[in-house]
């Protein structure tokens, strides 16, 4: 069967004609998109910069939690912009943010555990149960905070070892914060015979805590008799230091204790 140049011809026309069509019926659209896009990136710039200048101005709000939500305005706004430029070219948007929702939930029970770690760091940030810089022992995790993140926190050991703790276990077990008070107190127990002297004992402990300028006067330090059984008798040094003075306080005073003690006891022979 042969080809009619002029049937050709015809269907080429009108192929050229219907592409023109389709070409002006989606040119606005195309460039709306674009448009739409460019001022999509440029607000939610705008949005995050707001956000993360608003939190700024509230007190003591976490700088990690800044940056986050301002990265989730930007990107809600992005979102938006999304669902925008597909409805530029006949999307049905209620379909386009159905979609999105189920595989918003997909995601969400995939990474249950990962989130639960996100809620958990977003508490942490905000109710500070610790801070960078101090102490704290969490079940059987115990060390010094270095970051706190939105999926762990990093913490160094007392010999120093790198621990990475998810912010999930943080959150649920009962924090110890031996930095945020600022003093600690510490007890130190000796063992002394019945037979000597109890007062004396109690006034020469209280005596050496009172040449230590590191011991706090309020708390007062205190000596008092903890056990007492049928040859010997536990009393008890308690004192009052500043967390940055314990653990040196708490080496020289023992030291001092011991020394004291075995002076009076060579004194006794």
């Amino acid at each position: 069967m042969e080809l009619d140049p002029q049937n050709a011809f015809s269907a080429i026309q009108t192929g050229i004609r219907e592409a023109s069509a389709l070409v002006v019926a989606y040119a606005f659209s195309v460039i709306g998109a674009v448009l739409l896009l460019i001022i999509g990136f440029v607000v939610a710039g705008l949005v995050e910069r707001w956000v993360y200048a608003g939190l700024g101005q509230v007190g003591g709000f976490d700088l990690t939690l800044r940056r986050f939500f301002s990265k989730i305005a930007r990107y809600v706004v992005l979102g938006l912009v999304v669902v925008m430029v597909l409805g530029q070219f006949g999307i049905q948007t209620a379909s386009v943010i159905a979609a999105i929702g189920a595989v918003g939930l997909a995601i969400g029970l995939a990474l249950q555990g990962t989130l639960q770690n996100i809620a958990a760091g977003i508490m942490l940030l905000a109710l500070r149960p610790l801070r960078i810089g101090e102490y704290v022992e969490v079940g059987s995790i115990s060390g010094t905070v270095e970051e706190i993140g939105l999926f762990a926190t990093r913490l160094r050991a007392a010999d120093g070892i790198y621990i990475l703790a998810p912010n999930s276990t943080l959150w649920t077990l009962p924090v110890k914060n031996f930095t945020r008070n600022g003093i600690r107190r510490n007890d130190i127990t000796i063992a002394v015979s019945n037979e000597d002297d109890l007062d004396q004992v109690q006034k020469s402990l209280i005596e050496l805590t009172e040449t230590d300028k590191r011991v706090k006067k309020d708390p007062a330090p205190s000596a008092f008799v903890a056990e007492l059984g049928d040859a010997t008798a536990a009393i008890t040094l308690r004192y009052w230091t500043s967390v940055n003075e314990y653990q040196s306080a708490k080496a020289d005073l023992n030291k001092s204790v011991r020394t004291t003690m075995a002076a009076k006891a060579e004194s006794n022979r």
